[in-house]
């Protein structure tokens, strides 16, 4: 879930209600499947195993196949699928992982004293930078 999280952005979710919340984790559930969906199609195609495509690879086509076009969409699709069953990922068993917590920078500094504080220094002096 981790691994998908971060692929697919879905770090922070936008939703302020559980309801909400509940639906957007399972439109990304949804997505993650119509990209694991176009990679057995293409293993298929390329008499592979759908484990030795790569999955951002074939989310990165995706995003880029998806703008409007106006080839035939049967043609498209054909395309698309040997271009993801053209990149092959390597034999990764026996991996070794670091035991550290790596986490992706955000564009906002860390709150590093009590929220009520951070709010009065806010109506006080207005909102921080943006970090790049």
């Amino acid at each position: 879930m981790r691994n998908i999280k971060t692929t697919l952005g879905m770090e922070v979710l936008s939703c302020k209600t559980p309801d909400m919340v509940r639906k957007e984790i399972w439109v990304y559930l949804l997505a993650y499947n119509l990209i694991r969906l176009l990679m057995v199609r293409a293993a298929l195609l390329g008499d592979l195993l759908p484990r030795q495509l790569s999955f951002k690879y074939t989310l990165q086509l995706y995003i880029a196949w998806r703008k409007p076009n106006h080839e035939n969409d049967d043609e498209r699709l054909g395309k698309l699928l040997i271009l993801i069953a053209h990149k092959q990922v390597g034999n990764r068993q026996g991996r070794i992982e670091p035991r550290a917590v790596k986490r992706r920078p955000k564009p906002y500094p860390l709150l590093t004293k009590t929220r009520k504080m951070a709010q009065e220094e806010i109506r006080k002096n207005g909102h921080a930078k943006k970090l790049k």
